[in-house]
């Protein structure tokens, strides 16, 4: 007998559900939601097994490697599927997530989700940090504005020279103790997370030069180490995908479809895959339409530009970056601000 097995995982235990192939649940557990956990469970099964899936999410990496060392090959399903799909249930338990996850990997309407390799986690572990910290550092700049406007003092336009947001801050306070005890305490908290930004920065342009790919990423005008970074994290491997073209609509740059009868509409972008990647390729772009060196990816974005104006161009020219940058990659090659066959071919 055939059996499927979904699992729901949580931060503590997981719950899970086994189905024979003719869909009935022929046993339901809650474990540990550790690797060990799942071996042992595994492995105490009499029944051979098919298939085991899980939704992807935070822990599901870490899964996927434990009990793949342990000999069991788990599926890592697409989570906005599996969530459209489990929204449909009256009533929403771990146990029924189980069972639905268990149902979809027996009935094959999934998307599997490439689990990605440790050294991509650890990049991707290297940009959240730093973006959690540049967060934070901007987060506390525009606390200490609030403060001061409910004073009248407005802090206004600051450079980006080295200290003249701190002395502008304090040339506004002098004279006010209780307002300079404040700011002197907001600016301490400010100066080590700039600090802590800046090695961030420096480790990550580093590790940007030391990767091969994201050295022929920076190739590119507009792409620097967090962008070139940030996709090599996120595609890891450039061979899982058929054709370039395929990053477009997988990282949710291409428009999305609804048609029915005789309707037919043509919407905004999916916004599927990887926020973090979308984002990082519509700066990239942002850059190369409004700063950047010419070359014929900016010549043609301009012409997009000019038939449907400067935001859907932006759009269409992160969703070229992506595919370029997948095509460069893939085949080693710099970028070539001229036309040529390959990015023709893009």
């Amino acid at each position: 007998m055939k059996t499927y097995i979904g699992i729901d995982v949580s931060l503590a235990s997981s719950a899970v559900c086994v189905l024979d192939e003719y869909g009935q649940v022929v046993k339901r557990a809650q474990i540990d939601s550790e690797p060990e956990a799942f071996i042992a469970f595994l492995q105490d099964l009499p029944w051979p097994v098919e298939a085991i899936g899980l939704e992807a999410g935070p822990l599901s990496q870490w899964l996927h490697r434990g009990l793949g060392e342990a000999g069991f090959e788990l599926i890592l399903m697409e989570t906005r599927q599996v969530k459209a799909v489990l929204k449909a249930m009256p009533v929403k338990t771990d146990r029924r997530d189980a069972e639905g996850i268990a149902r979809l990997l027996r009935m094959g309407w999934f998307r599997p989700v490439h689990c990605k390799s440790v050294s991509a986690q650890e990049m991707r572990a290297l940009l959240s940090a730093r973006k959690a910290v540049q967060k934070a550092a901007l987060d506390i700049e525009q606390s200490l504005r609030g403060v001061l406007r409910n004073f009248g003092m407005k802090l206004g336009p600051v450079g980006k020279g080295k200290g003249r947001y701190e002395a502008r801050v304090r040339e506004l306070v002098a004279g006010n103790y209780a307002l300079e005890a404040a700011a002197s305490a907001i600016l301490g908290a400010r100066a080590m997370l700039r600090d802590k930004l800046t090695a961030l920065d420096r480790r990550v342009l580093e590790l940007a030069r030391q990767d091969e790919a994201c050295r022929l990423m920076m190739t590119m005008p507009g792409v620097g180490a967090v962008v070139a970074l940030t996709v090599r994290a996120a595609i890891d491997d450039p061979a899982r995908f058929r054709s370039s073209r395929e990053v477009g609509p997988w990282v949710g740059l291409t428009p999305r479809r609804e048609q029915s009868g005789e309707r037919d509409i043509i919407g905004r972008i999916t916004k599927a895959g990887d926020a973090g990647l979308r984002t990082a390729l519509f700066n990239a772009a942002t850059v190369m339409m409004n700063r950047a060196r010419p070359c014929w990816l900016k010549a043609w974005g301009m012409q997009v530009a000019k038939r449907r104006g400067s935001k859907r161009a932006t759009v269409a020219v992160a969703r070229r970056i992506g595919v370029v940058l997948h095509r460069m990659w893939l085949d080693g090659t710099e970028f070539r601000p001229q036309r040529d066959p390959v990015t023709a071919a893009a």
